[in-house]
């Protein structure tokens, strides 16, 4: 089974002091940035379409697309900024990539900079781990300390410089547009679009935003070729990727493997469901994407794969439930975390999520009627693609999913005022029956 897993991302993170310059070089770090300081820009933005490397942050938009939209005739500087806000309950990749290897981050932005011609870069951290944070200024201190970064790269006339800046934790600044606002020293709420970031973005200027993982991929690109990346993966969803195993799982962690690989066989890997236990239900890209349950075991993770099966893709996180787990608590304290993170900019989201927590305690605790779930699908129904950005979109998955696929669970808290999982209740409930 191992012979699935390609490690590329993670190759060197078992590696002696893997964080530091030294031991990146020696596994080959650094050497894709001389041959792309080598190549015309252009060339470089066209290695990275023929890879079909898609952002790895979500919506799976193609990389090297993205890059071309950047206006070169305008008179502005060009940004390049990192998303690693990574906050999005269940998601866990970026983190121990950056702690892991920071300089693989660190090249593939002084790559993907000179690729658009930007002559300054952010790395837009989450402030909470200070200790990322700390580990990824050290990596720039070490860049520039070895020519990596600066005036004139290793003689080649290009100037970067590199800017590592700790948000002030809020989940909305996950969203580009209210990533970009935070940089500018504003409140983090998404923008009206357009103008899109890639035509006025930072600063009113041209900006590329790209996640973790994307960037990231880049040195491997510029160093093995296009034809070796899309090698890897399925014919829309090229190349290799991090997903997160978590939950009710033998051995969580991060499993870095083909685009296309199945949870079956992810869960062969990671030593399968905890034992004595089944799973019922997962998430295949985090709390805002709708949840899958056992009968989609088999469904191709890439991105058509589990959009066919009427889900999304998004950051690969993997959170594993089995029957132990109360569907309505769960889907409850995720709208509780979008509820609390709404920037609050729109109606929809401000109001709504609020409204959805409401009624979802009431059912949790079998205090509502069966005549909540629609209320429930309508009000998710108003928000859906009325929300100012995606958060509202997100809040909404979890619960339409759920209702689809366990709706005899939400009516057995009805039917036993309470929650069927709770010792407490199921024993108050069973005594009512027998009296009866």
């Amino acid at each position: 089974m191992t012979d699935m897993l390609t490690p590329v991302l993670s190759d060197n993170w078992d590696a002696d002091r893997s964080w530091t310059r030294a031991s990146y070089e020696r596994s080959g770090g650094y050497s894709a940035l001389r041959t792309a300081l080598g190549m015309e820009p252009g060339d470089v933005v066209q290695l990275v379409k023929d890879s079909g490397l898609r952002g790895r942050g979500g919506a799976g938009f193609p990389t090297g697309m993205k890059w071309g939209f950047i206006p070169q005739d305008n008179p502005n500087p060009k940004y390049l900024v990192v998303n690693a806000d990574e906050s999005e309950p269940g998601t866990c990749k970026d983190i121990p990539l950056m702690m892991a290897s920071p300089h693989t981050l660190v090249e593939g932005v002084i790559i993907s900079s000179f690729a658009i011609r930007a002559n300054v870069a952010f790395i837009y951290v989450r402030g909470e781990v200070l200790h990322v944070v700390r580990r990824l200024q050290s990596a720039v201190r070490e860049a520039y300390a070895a020519g990596h970064l600066g005036k004139n790269i290793h003689g080649s006339g290009y100037d970067l410089d590199v800017v590592v800046h700790a948000g002030a934790g809020a989940y909305i600044c996950g969203e580009e547009t209210a990533l970009l606002d935070s940089l500018e020293g504003r409140r983090g709420q998404p923008r009206l679009r357009p103008p899109f970031p890639a035509v006025a973005g930072l600063y009113a200027s041209p900006t590329v935003i790209n996640n973790v993982e994307s960037i990231a991929s880049v040195p491997a690109i510029v160093k093995n070729g296009a034809t070796w990346f899309s090698s890897m993966g399925t014919e829309k969803s090229k190349g290799m990727t991090l997903y997160s195993l978590s939950g009710h799982v033998v051995r969580p962690g991060q499993y870095e493997a083909p685009l296309g690989i199945t949870l079956r066989q992810l869960l062969d890997l990671a030593g399968g469901v905890r034992p004595g236990h089944e799973l019922k239900f997962w998430t295949p890209g985090g709390s805002s994407t709708p949840i899958l349950t056992a009968e989609h075991l088999d469904v191709p993770l890439d991105y058509e794969g589990v959009g066919e099966a009427g889900s999304m893709l998004g950051t690969k996180a993997l959170q594993i439930f089995d029957e132990t787990t109360c569907v309505v608590r769960s889907v409850l304290r995720w709208t509780e975390f979008y509820k609390h993170e709404s920037c609050g900019k729109c109606t929809p989201c401000r109001e709504g999520t609020w409204w959805l927590v409401q009624v979802l305690n009431r059912l949790e605790h079998g205090e509502g009627t069966e005549a909540d779930l629609e209320s429930l699908l309508d009000q998710c129904d108003n928000i859906l693609g009325r929300s100012f950005c995606a958060l509202g979109d997100g809040a909404t998955s979890p619960i339409t999913s759920s209702i689809e696929y366990f709706r005899d669970e939400y009516l057995a808290h009805l039917e036993q005022q309470g929650c069927p999982f709770d010792p407490v209740a199921s024993t108050l409930f069973a005594t009512a029956g027998a009296s009866a």
